[in-house]
């Protein structure tokens, strides 16, 4: 039988009842925008981030786009970004028209790597933006020190991150704002698209809420110029449903992913490597591997679906061509090696176990290498 690599009905099936009595409620109440299912779901994440705010936003990157605008970081001021991660995390800075300064990350967590962090930090700086990717929180006392030297905001990327901790804190928690993605795909996510911005901060809450809705507190008074950027209620009642099992679906992930670690033992590919500090959710299982390849290759003849969180690192893409960006080896090097496993809290041991003996067929059938028949 096929492996999908995710397959967002299953994802969703055991909350399938639920759900469909929130989307009813909300048809049944009239009120589809910044209505009341939206204000619960914001103070329920909240108090699940362990901060005093939230504010639902349209998605992920408008998340980060609007805590920097909040910030008033714009033209001639410079933003620290991970070099590998997705776009949109580089998208929210040119947004705002302030400088990228990507830093590569450390290999053996491919978070960004904060013993780099200190030497791209200039008189123009503003803030760095940590990535807790595939899930694992950076390593943020780290990074909070040495903005703190230096007068920086952190603004935490936990997109992937929804519920993981980093000395007992969550994601959400750890920076001056925290932008998420609701993306359907993610731990906690929408049937749609969708975002939110945590934060500690009462005044840029405020002006986050402003921005999100054309700069407006007061209907036809607009104190701001802002955009149209809103969570609205059906989402928002989704996300109520789906909020209350997301611990118990990261615990699932967990111990899919210890399945993983111990069925790859031994195996002749990079596994993923997790700080003392910090507890992932494990949103993705990536492996390293210089034969991936020929390795996705066999994997998609036995049926088994994979892919790559990301194919081209940022600095390569057409989007950013113009830009003169320094040598990034570590993301080049990292970007090419790197392969998402089929992972869901859906799947079970076995299938788990079966994507494992797969990979181990093939380097015993192809040695380290990937190349040898």
């Amino acid at each position: 039988m096929p492996i999908d690599f995710l397959n967002l009905k299953q994802v969703n099936a055991p909350y399938e009842a639920d759900i469909r009595d929130a989307i009813g409620r909300v048809i049944e109440s009239g009120w589809y925008v910044l209505g009341e299912e939206t204000r619960a779901f914001e103070q329920a994440f909240a108090d699940y981030c362990g901060v005093a705010h939230c504010v639902g936003v349209a998605n992920g990157l408008d998340a980060l786009h609007l805590i920097l605008r909040a910030y008033g970081i714009g033209a001639g001021d410079e933003v620290i970004v991970p070099a590998n991660t997705f776009i949109a995390t580089w998208l929210a800075v040119s947004q705002v028209g302030a400088r990228i300064v990507p830093v590569e990350p450390d290999e053996r967590t491919a978070n960004i790597d904060p013993a780099r962090i200190e030497a791209a930090v200039t008189s123009r700086t503003r803030a760095i933006v940590p990535v807790h990717l595939y899930g694992q929180p950076a390593d943020i006392a780290a990074i909070e020190a040495i903005a703190q030297r230096h007068g920086l905001r952190v603004i935490e990327d936990a997109a992937q991150a929804h519920g993981a901790t980093w000395r007992g804190r969550r994601t959400g928690s750890l920076g001056d704002a925290a932008g998420f993605s609701f993306y359907p795909g993610k731990n906690l996510g929408a049937l749609g698209d969708g975002g939110a911005i945590t934060t500690n901060d009462a005044v840029l809450a405020q002006t986050l809420r402003k921005l999100r809705n054309y700069g407006s507190s007061v209907k036809y008074r607009h104190d701001l110029a802002g955009q149209n950027s809103r969570l609205d209620d059906i989402q928002s009642a989704i996300l109520r449903v789906k909020l209350r099992h997301l611990d118990a679906d990261n615990a699932r992930r967990a111990a899919l992913a210890a399945v993983y670690l111990n069925g790859l033992a031994g195996v002749p590919v990079g596994l993923p490597h997790v700080l003392d500090d910090a507890m992932p959710v494990w949103h993705l299982f990536v492996i390293r591997t210089g034969a991936r390849a020929a390795l996705q290759a066999h994997l998609a003849s036995q049926g088994i679906a994979t892919q790559i969180h990301y194919p081209t690192p940022n600095h390569r893409q057409a989007a950013y061509a113009a830009e003169a960006w320094p040598d990034l080896p570590i993301t080049d090097k990292l970007q090419s090696e790197v392969l998402s496993l089929p992972f869901a809290p859906y799947m079970t041991e076995e299938t788990v176990l079966t994507v494992c003996a797969s990979i181990r067929e093939f380097f015993a059938r192809c040695g380290h290498d990937g190349t040898r028949a």
